[in-house]
């Protein structure tokens, strides 16, 4: 399933000059990585985010969640958020940090 590019482009302009931050496609759509740890990305119209097993645990009590289950089983650590999850400009950052988060808080890469 490829990406929307607008989807993408949105996540993208919120990400702004994160420190660290890379794209890379993956899951058949973009992911965007900071220092080499994927912390969300976009999967059709659908945000990804990573945020550990607790967040999405806590995060599935949310709106538009689900998990993701890209490999028919579900990821623990990984939620998908459904467009009108983050239609406002302020939902999308708020996902988005709280991936960055998560994503920082990993060990660094070798």
């Amino acid at each position: 399933m490829p990406y929307d590019p607008a989807t993408a482009e949105r996540v993208r302009n919120t990400l702004g000059r994160t420190r660290g931050l890379s794209e890379k496609k993956m899951f058949g759509g973009i992911a965007f990585l900071i220092d080499g740890h994927m912390a969300c990305g976009v999967l059709d119209k659908t945000l990804v985010l990573r945020l550990g097993d607790q967040g999405v645990a806590k995060a599935l009590g949310e709106d538009h969640t689900r998990p993701m289950d890209f490999t028919g089983k579900p990821m623990k650590s990984m939620l998908y958020v459904a467009p009108e999850g983050f239609q406002s400009d302020t939902a999308l950052k708020s996902w988005i940090r709280r991936a960055v988060r998560f994503a920082r808080s990993l060990p660094p890469k070798a």
